[in-house]
């Protein structure tokens, strides 16, 4: 198949992007739009340097823009691109507002600003499991946060109740 000589020569559009005080801006997307172009749009992002190019361009009329977070987006349109040549399309941003969305998800912890009390229930599973005196207060000993004291009234020990032991069960 043979293709006319205007659609099958070859253009590029390449430049530098600055910011206002000349210093290059790498990581700028640079956007080339045409109706002789297939995909409409073609895009290069800048290198290291500020430098991109935009290659295998038909000839026609171009669109270029250039985009980077936290400057404004430069445009030039009505480039004309004839066959087989580089036009070179240099570009200055300046910074511009920077606007960001963030997106909070999840709920809300509920808080009882009434009470402090936490309550947590253990197992009779790990209560079995875990090696303790098998009192009340040895059982409190092992949950997470708990401070235990006996206090001693009269004489006697508060809080010395026993944890009652599982019946062993026999294999047979």
């Amino acid at each position: 198949m043979l293709l006319p000589r205007a659609a099958a020569a070859q253009s590029t559009i390449a430049g530098l992007v600055t910011d206002a005080t000349g210093a290059v801006l790498p990581g700028v997307t640079v956007e080339a739009s045409s109706a002789a172009l297939i995909e409409k749009v073609r895009t290069a992002v800048t290198n290291t340097d500020g430098r991109y190019s935009i290659v295998d361009l038909r000839p026609g009329t171009y669109a270029v823009t250039f985009t980077l977070a936290g400057f404004t987006t430069f445009k030039r349109e009505g480039i004309d691109v004839a066959a087989n040549v580089t036009v070179p399309i240099n570009a200055e941003l300046r910074v511009g507002a920077l606007q960001e969305t963030i997106t909070i998800t999840g709920a809300t912890p509920v808080v009882d600003i009434q009470q402090a009390a936490q309550r947590q229930v253990l197992s009779r599973e790990a209560l079995d499991a875990l090696p303790t005196a098998r009192s009340y207060l040895s059982a409190g000993a092992i949950v997470p946060s708990v401070k235990l004291s006996r206090p001693e009234i009269g004489g006697i020990n508060v809080g010395a109740g026993r944890v009652p032991q599982r019946p062993r069960q026999e294999l047979h």
